[in-house]
């Protein structure tokens, strides 16, 4: 490979490569910031309407303490700040700052980029209860989150630094003072807490910590005031693994309810083992699941989210569960069946079985599938998408923490976004409720789950709204623009669904620019919200805009998802070019004014696009993509996805990677490609910016003298989001709508 050079991040050639690239990129295409679209943007994205939606950390003097992480334009790296729940309320709500990270970046001379923080439980905190309390603390709520661990990041890569933060002081608790503040260096750590004075964490602290992937082998126990490289190692797994972790799960708030201890050792991205001990016992159980089940706990229910159909002579019951199917069942009683099924002679298995009761909350079909839940203290908010339009349903837990009982929720699917995050699950039924579509902007409600249910017995709608907390105004014009969904078929015969937004009364005449969004892969689903940055850049133009819902995700459950694993991959194109065709052959577009995006695995989509199915776009913008797929699991998180795609290193390469691995399929006899746009970040340590840069080099050189306008550009900072700030978001946004609408419209330089 000539080009293995590039893969050095930050070697003078590498960063000279792509400071070259920027400066040829910005000469053709114009500074976008200089542009209508990059200012409109950016005023977006540091709109002082936007909503500051908030993480409640317990209570002072009775009133909710709310924080929100805020950026604009005189904060670009952010503002942490509190506020109460009565302030929240009003309209001029009233904000103290906790900790700016501007100032922060600027005395420590670091580019500090905030990834969020890691609460220490109220519950595991002696020196939670509220000092100031001047009420009833037995009938009124009260505690507050003491500590924090906060993540923070250089230039906004994966890879974050961990420091301990006081929220009563509101500063860092030094690792050198009396207290020794935990803190650990920059890496992809996994930390929570298991009393205030001790972490589980698993970190880089030397030879054969972390697997092949770049993550966590180990987890220790570190107690405060030691060292972590002492810490006792508590669990581990093979270096070949992806990753572990351990972590408590305290259900004691929920009747019925016990702490639980887990340890998951993550064998692929999507195979994993659990281990679990209830206290008061000493011993980890291995749980008796495939190993591709996700469990979590509710009270004093196990709930198991089934991926694949789960025989009977597996489950100890008489009965198999589908694919997709979200069950529950007594945590001791299945403790107790794993325990016989791994070390029990027969008969105390069969014994262990009988006592066995799943009940199931969610039975999939061919058009609805489980997207997911949230709680209250006492509610199971259930996410369930049909045909990928999305509707909730609410369950109550049962008198004495007893099965769950289905109390409201919609009777159908609705072309929206809807999130329910519980206030504080472990004290009331509150929840913070947002909705959004894809022309309707965000908007924000206090809601109760005990009012989704009406006294006729069935919910009406959002029953639960108890008041409108903040709404985003529109930030572009939708007032004649309309939301279809519409149906592709694949190759195979297979029904695709994609979303078409696009003026009312469209002319179907092939002249639309239309823009064209996919991402196809680890079971993530596309689908309706709120996207300002493609109403102004693209919709107010005049311009259609398309997401589509091909497999690989999880737009219909597991099997949409596994149907194009490994050597089925070439699936999700199929559906893509389907989906292509069909705004084609239905007259919203030409291939001249279709022109597609994506990014990460969505850039291996749009990678495929351009050398399998050149002919069907006019323009192709491939975001921190992964294209060389040779190479891809030894580059940075790689390994972690062979699960996903299939291991170069055997048969899978000459079997069928190969074939989707656009570094090795550039066809240099062409004589023409679609205007190209890739666009990276050196920062990114997670998709490796070689995969883009390689790319281009060698579309440069294969392409010399023809008709292949490669354009590329590579952020400085930024990470896998591509952006570290606003502004940088502003910048790569404008850059890339701007020029995948001047393709579409015959306005790009001739020669790039």
């Amino acid at each position: 490979d000539p080009y293995l050079y590039l893969e050095d991040v930050e070697s003078p050639e590498s960063l000279s490569f792509a400071t070259s690239a920027n400066e040829k990129c910005l000469a053709a295409l114009g500074n976008p910031s200089e542009t209508e679209t990059y200012k409109r943007v950016l005023a977006a994205l540091e709109s002082d309407e936007r909503i500051p939606h908030v993480t409640m950390l317990g209570y002072d003097r009775g009133e909710m303490l709310l924080y929100n992480f805020w950026r604009d334009g005189k904060n670009p790296k952010g503002l942490w700040r509190k506020t109460t729940l009565s302030s929240y309320q009003s309209p001029q709500t009233q904000w103290t700052i906790v900790l700016d990270l501007d100032a922060l970046a600027k005395s420590e001379d670091i580019s500090w980029v905030w990834k969020g923080f890691i609460p220490l439980p109220r519950s595991l905190d002696p020196l939670s209860g509220d000092q100031n309390c001047d009420h009833d603390q037995s009938t009124t709520p009260s505690g507050r989150v003491t500590r924090v661990l906060l993540q923070l990041s250089r230039g906004g890569a994966d890879a974050t630094y961990l420091r301990e933060f006081d929220l009563l002081t509101e500063s860092f608790v030094d690792p050198e003072s009396d207290e020794s503040g935990f803190a650990l260096p920059e890496g992809k750590t996994r930390a929570s807490w298991k009393s205030r004075d001790l972490l589980l964490v698993g970190a880089d602290v030397g030879e054969d910590a972390m697997t092949t992937s770049g993550y966590p082998r180990t987890v220790r126990e570190w107690r405060r005031g030691t060292k972590v490289e002492e810490a006792r190692i508590v669990f581990e797994v093979e270096k070949t693994d992806v990753s572990c972790s351990q972590y408590l799960c305290d259900e004691r708030h929920r009747e019925g309810g016990g702490m639980y201890e887990m340890q998951c050792r993550s064998i692929s991205f999507y195979n994993s083992t659990y281990f679990v001990r209830k206290e008061p016992s000493e011993e980890f159980v291995k749980l008796a699941l495939a190993m591709n089940t996700e469990v979590s706990f509710f009270g004093k229910w196990m709930i198991l989210l089934v991926k694949a159909d789960w025989e009977a002579h597996d489950n100890g019951s008489e009965r198999t569960f589908k694919t997709g199917s979200l069950l529950y069942v007594d945590s001791q009683s299945f403790l107790d069946f794993s325990k016989a099924k791994e070390s029990g002679p027969e008969d105390a298995v069969k014994e262990a079985a009988a006592k066995l009761d799943y009940k199931i909350l969610f039975e999939p079909t061919s058009t609805t599938s489980y997207a997911g839940y949230s709680t209250t203290k006492n509610y199971l908010i259930l996410y369930i998408l049909e045909d990928v339009k999305e509707k909730l349903q609410f369950f109550k837990l049962g008198e004495g923490g007893g099965e769950f009982i289905r109390v409201g929720g919609d009777d159908e699917g609705k072309i929206r976004s809807a999130s329910a995050r519980g206030v504080d699950s472990k004290s009331n039924d509150l929840f913070w409720f947002t909705t959004s579509s894809y022309t309707q902007p965000s908007t924000l409600y206090l809601a109760d789950a005990n009012k989704s249910i009406d006294s006729s017995g069935k919910g009406q709608g959002d029953d639960y709204v108890l008041s409108q907390l903040k709404s985003l105004p529109d930030m572009y014009d939708s007032s004649n623009l309309e939301v279809q969904q519409l149906f592709a078929t694949s190759k195979d015969g297979t029904r695709i669904p994609y979303f078409m937004i696009s003026k009312k009364g469209l002319a179907l005449d092939g002249t639309n620019p239309t823009l064209l969004y996919g991402y196809g892969g680890f079971e993530i689903s596309l689908g309706p919200h709120y996207i300002a940055t493609a109403g102004i850049s693209w919709l107010e133009r005049g311009g259609v805009y398309v997401e589509a819902n091909i497999r690989g995700g999880g737009e219909y459950g597991p099997q949409w998802h596994q149907s194009a694993l490994k050597e089925n991959r070439n699936k999700s194109y199929e559906d893509f070019i389907a989906v292509a065709k069909h705004l084609i052959s239905s007259k919203v577009c030409t291939p001249q004014t279709l022109a597609c995006r994506g990014g990460s695995n969505g850039g291996l989509l749009t990678g495929n696009m351009l050398v399998q199915a050149p002919d069907l776009f006019g323009a192709i913008h491939i975001a921190v993509p992964l294209l060389d797929m040779k190479r891809y699991h030894k580059l940075l998180a790689g390994a972690s996805w062979m699960a996903e795609y299939g291991d170069p290193d055997t048969e899978d390469w000459e079997k069928f990677l190969q074939k989707y691995s656009p570094y090795h399929n550039i066809d240099s006899a062409r004589e023409k490609y679609p205007a190209t746009l890739l666009t990276t970040s050196t920062r990114d340590d997670r998709v490796h910016p070689a995969h883009a840069r390689k790319m281009v080099k060698k579309l440069w050189d294969l392409g010399e003298g023809k008709e292949w306008p490669v354009y590329y550009y590579e952020n400085i900072e930024g990470g896998h989001g591509g952006a570290a700030d606003s502004k940088q978001e502003a910048f790569m946004t404008s850059l890339a709508y701007d020029f995948m609408w001047r393709a579409l419209t015959s306005s790009l330089p001739t020669n790039n």
